[in-house]
């Protein structure tokens, strides 16, 4: 089942809670060097499945590998390449984030003392912790929580990083600064797991996604795939409907006309037409064409599709 060129990789993936599948036969395809948006509403499944992917609890059924190696049976040698920030951070609260990252370098068996500081003091530069290093804990704020967390993981090289809403809390500046720290991990070839419900920054963020619901996976693949089920749309502003309704028509588009009239029109955009052209051929059939626009096929309405479910919810 292992394979090279996929960092996480699951058959059958299945996790029983009583009569209840919590992860019911779970397929996932995790390529290597992706930044992997792992969506889900509420309760569909997707803790349960990272902690699998983890370790940290044991499957029912079914078959995982991470980094090309059977979990949970080669954890020993999987984990210390993995860095996880999952459901949270949790740190000593009267410690300083300094120490905090001390004491959990120290724990690591495998972690070389010699260089604890000079890493230390690098991955809090690279969160942009450096001047709240010495403050205990307890008064950071969540957003610093998330970003000592994602220092903690950095702590070593790591082949896989599985992030758990690594934006939490974050203020827009500091949700801008992960996101170009997850995409300087992706361009050091580290595979990145994002689990997160805000579809607006996956569709920023991930070259991959994964959508789960109720405990299955209904889609994967790249963005493009996911989106790729549905045509743009173009969208007329005109007072002249009835005519850009035949231009449209002609060139084998199939128009909505607004209730009332003049107005919007829209149609699905079909390959091989680019709206310049579209709009062209208005003009030149004498259509008065005061707005145009064209609206790509969102993660948002697939998702919505996929699941039943609006977007902003909780993982």
């Amino acid at each position: 089942m292992p394979q090279a060129d996929h960092a996480v990789l699951t058959h059958g993936l299945t996790k029983r809670f009583g009569s209840r599948n919590a992860v019911d036969g779970v397929d996932l395809a995790v390529p290597t060097g992706s930044v992997f948006g792992f969506l889900g509403p509420n309760g569909s499944g997707k803790t349960t499945t990272i902690r699998m992917l983890l370790g940290l609890i044991s499957a029912t059924s079914g078959d995982v590998a991470v980094l090309g190696e059977r979990m949970p049976d080669r954890w020993a040698t999987v984990l210390p390449r993995v860095g996880a920030l999952v459901e949270g951070p949790g740190f000593a609260p009267y410690l300083s984030g300094a120490a905090n990252l001390h004491r959990l370098d120290s724990a690591d068996g495998r972690a070389d003392g010699r260089t604890r500081s000079g890493r230390i003091a690098d991955a809090l530069d690279r969160v942009g912790l450096t001047a709240a290093a010495g403050k205990a804990v307890k008064a950071y704020s969540l957003g610093m929580k998330q970003r000592l967390g994602l220092a903690n993981a950095l702590l070593r090289p790591r082949e896989l990083l599985v992030l758990d809403e690594p934006t939490n809390g974050l203020d827009p500046q500091g949700t801008r600064e992960v996101r170009s720290l997850v995409r300087s991990f992706a361009g050091d070839g580290t595979t990145v797991f994002v689990s997160s419900h805000l579809l607006a920054e996956i569709e920023q963020l991930c070259s991959h996604v994964g959508v789960m619901r109720a405990g299955r996976i209904v889609a994967q693949g790249t963005l493009d795939e996911l989106r790729g089920h549905d045509h743009p749309v173009a969208r007329i502003l005109t007072p002249d409907t009835g005519a850009a309704a035949r231009v449209l028509t002609e060139r084998g588009l199939v128009p909505q006309l607004p209730e009332a009239a003049g107005g919007e029109l829209s149609a699905p955009l079909p390959e091989g037409l680019s709206p310049e052209s579209l709009v062209a051929g208005l003009v030149a059939a004498g259509v008065r064409v005061r707005g145009f626009r064209v609206d790509e096929p969102s993660l948002e309405e697939r998702f919505v599709a996929l699941t039943g479910e609006g977007f902003d919810v909780e993982s």
